[in-house]
């Protein structure tokens, strides 16, 4: 029996609808918080982090982070943010504390390194070398930060999933390797000298 309205009527079912594929969700191109004027947060944020814009209006400006970039926004109408946040991952989290004291930025309470910007904006600052997270190589070598490496429990962590590289080149290099590799590469180079002398 069907309805007027040309639909069936008994109640819709899941099961009823055939199965597609979903989209694998892959990342974070872009992070949006609003302030309240655009001028004052670069100012702001410019006294914690060296950053490029990307781009900036009259009422937006966008802080460029390789492949993806954090949007300033005017219009912040919002209570002050509690537990929620956005984790903003750097190459020198001990610098961000110093510029942080520096400026009178307090953390916020507990075990991770916590702020409020003046607009109620609670962010969370993240070593890159002790993440999961990993820039391609190509974009670390745009950003000029191709000497970062990962701890060995963040390689440990990317291993159990098969997503850590054995090539150092590639971005993802243990630190203990890369502190190594400058003596390493000086014992090479001292052998190749030998081994080209004339015998």
């Amino acid at each position: 029996m069907m309805a007027k309205s040309g639909f069936s009527s008994h109640p819709f079912s899941e099961n009823d609808m055939p199965s597609a594929r979903k989209a694998r969700a892959m990342g974070l191109n872009h992070v949006a918080i609003e302030v309240g004027d655009v001028g004052e947060a670069l100012a702001f944020y410019g006294r914690l982090f060296d950053f490029e814009l990307r781009g900036r209006n009259e009422t937006a400006a966008f802080i460029d982070l390789g492949d993806q970039f954090v949007a300033l926004q005017e219009g912040r109408t919002q209570a002050t943010d509690e537990t929620r946040h956005f984790g903003l991952v750097v190459d020198d989290k001990d610098a961000v504390r110093k510029a942080m004291d520096a400026a009178g930025v307090k953390p916020l309470p507990g075990r991770f390194l916590d702020f409020l910007d003046p607009w109620g904006n609670r962010v969370e600052i993240v070593g890159y070398d002790n993440i999961q997270f990993t820039k391609a190589p190509n974009v670390l070598r745009g950003m000029g930060l191709t000497h970062l490496a990962k701890t060995e429990k963040a390689l440990s962590e990317l291993r159990e999933k098969g997503m850590a590289s054995v090539d150092p080149v590639e971005g993802v290099a243990c630190r203990a390797d890369l502190e190594a590799r400058p003596a390493a590469t000086s014992a090479k180079r001292r052998r190749t000298l030998r081994n080209s002398q004339p015998r």
